[in-house]
C-alpha cells in the first residue's frame, strides 16, 4: 500500500499472475528463508509471493524455512492512510495557501531540480 492506495504487486514466481500476499527474504548467513506478510514496499533482495507459492515454498537441503503462522491476506487500505492522503490533497489545493518564495537572484539546486533566475529588468 502506498499513500493509502493499494499496490498491484504480483507474485514474483515466473508465469504466476496472482496478487502477492507474502514476502520471501533469504538470510544467507543463517541459511534461512523467511516467508512473512507482504512488506509495505517492494525491496530489491526480497520476493513477493501469492498465497499458494508462500505455503508451498521449500528450501534447499540444509536450509530452514521460517514461515508466518496464520493466513496471508491481501493488504487492505487503512482509514488513517486514506484520511492522511485526503488531507494532503486538500491542503495542496487550498487557494489561500502562501506560495513558497522564489529566489531573487542566482541559481539554486534542490536534489535533481535546478531553479533558474527569471528574466532581469534592464
Amino acid at each position: 500500500m502506498v499513500g493509502g492506495v493499494l499496490s498491484v504487486r504480483r507474485c514474483s514466481r515466473s508465469g504466476c499472475t496472482e496478487p502477492a500476499v507474502a514476502t520471501l527474504t533469504y538470510v544467507y548467513a543463517d541459511s534461512t528463508a523467511v516467508v512473512g506478510p507482504l512488506a509495505t514496499q517492494a525491496e530489491p533482495h526480497s520476493y513477493d509471493l501469492c498465497n499458494a507459492h508462500a505455503h508451498r515454498l521449500t528450501a534447499p537441503r540444509g536450509w530452514e524455512v521460517v514461515r508466518f503462522e496464520g493466513e496471508f491476506a491481501p493488504p487492505q487500505p487503512m482509514n488513517d492512510d486514506l484520511t492522511a492522503l485526503a488531507e494532503a490533497v486538500r491542503e495542496a489545493g487550498r487557494a489561500d495557501r502562501p506560495a513558497p518564495p522564489l529566489p531573487t537572484s542566482g541559481t539554486g539546486r534542490r536534489g535533481h531540480l535546478r531553479v533558474l533566475p527569471g528574466p532581469s529588468d534592464d
